[in-house]
């Protein structure tokens, strides 16, 4: 058997780590950009809502985009505007700039993870996916620990306008690999006979037209799924925007003294996503159900997260307690994630997945802005007291999965 499908998973992974990157960028820069052009929490929050706005619309819109044109094309023209707008950053001064150029990298980054849960669920039977979603969801967070090791030392050669010019660049290194590598299995000239067999052992999907948004929103399968990111992608964004600050306002670190935390956070983390779709898939070859073994593994990365709320309240003196307490819970988030974006190739059919992972992260960004605003309005006015956002993350993922529970009590498949 040839193995192309994990050169996919592989191109897909640098796809999430360089989109990662690209947004993280700020949150290692924030305390050198609060000094240099005088950001107070407020500005910073109108920022990361920008970001969040405009990745809801391009998430939805991407996920209808790429049912229609296919992922080859469609991908390719969401890497190279990101990789304009996060290269625009540099030539931003002002609030209002950086927001312009945030909205943009929202826009177009909105389509990475529709358009990889599409490749998955067009390139892996059931029982790989939450692995391989596992495997380039952990991108997001070698994304996180190539920016605090590379990005501070980018600031000290070019100033932060040449980080921000740098990291957005290698975005177009990625989509000439893509170009050249990507096609569909059946289109795949390294293909053969027993690949394609393997990845089309599933029962085939009969063949329909892409369905509405309206009858899409009419099923419990899509609102499960929104649920899930509404309570846990704004919780990530918190980690990715606002730890670097926590790590300088709390326990006095800079630029580079907080570099080994934040590496430590998501370099573990990263491990957490590859262990949760290990987890569900392991126990699917035992015999578990798909809806006995997705639920184990939600359930046992929410638990992992509640001790998450502990974090504010460590001494000044042990930042590494907190840090571990973070590092869990990131870890716990990215198998919660793996298992997620799984439920979706799991209960609905190929032809809507892109849609509906649209739909989800769509949902998942608007709770995002909202809790950007909150994060910032808080800090703000408590002077910099961590606890409620970090007491928000903490029981976030437990309340989604009851919710998951009660909405797909079989994880029934989308009845068309």
């Amino acid at each position: 058997m040839s193995s192309v499908r994990w050169t996919v998973v592989v191109l897909l992974f640098f796809a999430v780590t360089i989109n990662y990157v690209d947004r993280a960028v700020i949150g290692v820069l924030k305390p050198l950009l609060d000094e240099a052009l005088g950001w107070d929490q407020k500005d910073y929050g109108w920022m990361v809502t920008a970001f969040q706005a405009a990745y809801a619309v391009g998430y939805a819109v991407s996920g209808r985009l790429l049912d229609r044109f296919g992922i080859r094309l469609g991908f390719s023209v969401a890497v190279a505007l990101w990789s304009v707008a996060a290269m625009a950053h540099g030539a931003m001064t002002t609030v209002v700039g950086f927001s312009a150029a945030r909205a943009a990298l929202g826009l177009a980054e909105g389509g990475t993870l529709p358009a990889a849960v599409k490749a998955v669920s067009e390139w892996f039977p059931k029982e790989q996916r939450a692995f391989a979603t596992g495997v380039f969801n952990a991108g997001s967070n070698v994304g996180a620990i190539t920016c605090p090791i590379v990005v501070p030392w980018l600031a000290s050669r070019w100033g932060w306008e040449g980080a921000f010019v740098v990291t957005g660049a290698i975005g177009f290194l990625w989509l000439a690999a893509w170009l050249w590598i990507y096609r569909s299995p059946d289109q795949h000239p390294r293909v053969n006979a027993e690949e394609l067999a393997y990845i089309r052992q599933d029962p085939p999907d009969p063949p329909r037209p892409p369905l509405p948004w309206a009858a899409l929103l009419g099923r419990p399968q899509t609102w499960a799924f929104m649920i899930g990111m509404m309570a846990s992608s704004p919780v990530w964004w918190f980690y990715i925007f606002w730890v670097p600050d926590f790590l300088n306002k709390r326990f006095g670190l800079g630029l580079t003294q907080s570099s080994l935390p934040l590496v430590t956070i998501f370099t573990i983390a990263s491990l957490g996503g590859i262990a949760g779709g290990w987890l569900s898939s392991t126990l699917l070859r035992r015999g578990w159900t798909v809806n006995a073994a997705r639920k184990t593994a939600l359930l046992v990365c929410s638990v992992c997260i509640l001790p998450v709320f502990l974090t504010p309240l460590v001494p000044v003196t042990h930042v590494w307690w907190a840090v571990a307490i973070v590092t869990l819970a990131a870890a716990a988030h990215c198998g919660y994630a793996a298992n997620l974006f799984t439920l979706v190739s799991d209960t609905v059919p190929r032809q809507a997945v892109s849609s509906v992972v649209g739909i989800g992260g769509m949902a998942g960004s608007i709770a995002g802005m909202f809790f950007a605003q909150l994060v910032a309005r808080v800090l703000d006015a408590t002077n910099n007291n961590f606890f409620v956002p970090f007491a928000i993350a903490a029981c976030s993922y437990s309340l989604a999965l009851l919710a998951i529970h009660l909405l797909l009590p079989k994880l029934e498949p989308m009845d068309l």
